[in-house]
């Protein structure tokens, strides 16, 4: 007897969902906060059975230590809202999850300027 094909883009709508709404989230209820209103949330990773979603953030902040302390305080916060705003059984854990691709990229390009001089 084949198997049942399952739906693998489940856990990617979730994430992509959990994502669209949480940045809504901070964007309505952080906008005076000065280090969460220069969070922009890049991206977002379902785990565990679409229990768990990772969302990857950038900020305009250059620490990102007391963005991070920010936002896991206000953690429970956010995940009570979006139960709120999400029309599902189960909301997701959430964990937010320092994205450093740009200044990766950045110190690359540096790096490169350098090898020409």
């Amino acid at each position: 007897m084949p198997r049942k094909q399952t739906n693998s883009n489940r856990g990617d709508r979730i994430a992509s969902k959990v994502q669209t709404l949480v940045a809504e989230i901070l964007r309505d209820n952080y906008a005076d906060d000065s280090l969460l209103s220069g969070v922009s949330l890049v991206g977002a990773t379902s785990h565990g059975g679409l229990q768990f979603v990772k969302l990857f953030y950038y900020s305009r902040s250059n620490d990102t230590t007391a963005v991070q302390k920010k936002l896991d305080d206000a953690t429970k916060t956010i995940r009570f809202e979006l139960a709120a705003r999400m029309n599902q059984k189960y909301v997701p854990e959430i964990k937010f999850v320092y994205d450093d691709t740009l200044d990766r990229a950045a110190r690359i390009d540096e790096l490169l300027n350098n090898l020409n001089n």
